[in-house]
């Protein structure tokens, strides 16, 4: 018997065409948008209570739940999940792969972005205008060094 793998790309590719083509009942292809809409977004933390006193005080996340190895925040349909028992890691500058960066949308960029300031965050880049993309960005980073970025829709 040879050992046969399918990739998930893959897998998600054929249950959408097939859904398309009726082949499916409705219900499974509904699953599986439910899930992509509902997203928990994990992040390792070196110390839960600077990180909490971070996202909460200081960014304003409403907290839903807090442990010493597992706390949780609501923002709008998706949480936002601190991990404990995080290694600090050195800053760098290079781009690996596998990282990750938490981005929310704002109404105002620049006024969050003073806001954060004020309260001693460490910036990585003000506000800035990005044509290409139709926004202004802000970036600056968490207690653990993690890039958070801020955007403002703006038009052209």
């Amino acid at each position: 018997m040879s050992d046969f793998t399918i990739s998930p790309c893959w897998l998600l590719k054929y249950v959408v065409a097939l859904c398309e083509e009726g082949n499916t009942p409705k219900r499974e292809y509904a699953t599986i948008i439910v899930v992509m809409q509902n997203m928990i977004t994990m992040v390792m933390v070196s110390d839960m209570d600077r990180s909490v006193r971070f996202y909460r005080d200081t960014l304003g996340l409403k907290l839903r739940f807090q442990s010493p190895d597992w706390t949780e925040f609501d923002i709008n349909s998706s949480t936002l999940a601190l991990h404990g028992g995080g290694v600090p890691s050195p800053p760098d500058k290079e781009r690996y792969a596998g990282r990750a960066s938490i981005g929310f949308n704002v109404e105002n960029v620049d006024k969050v972005f003073e806001e954060l300031k004020s309260k001693g965050v460490r910036v990585v880049m003000p506000p800035t205008q990005r044509p290409a993309e139709s926004i202004r960005l802000a970036v600056v980073l968490d207690p653990d060094g993690l890039p958070l970025s801020f955007s403002q829709t703006v038009s052209h």
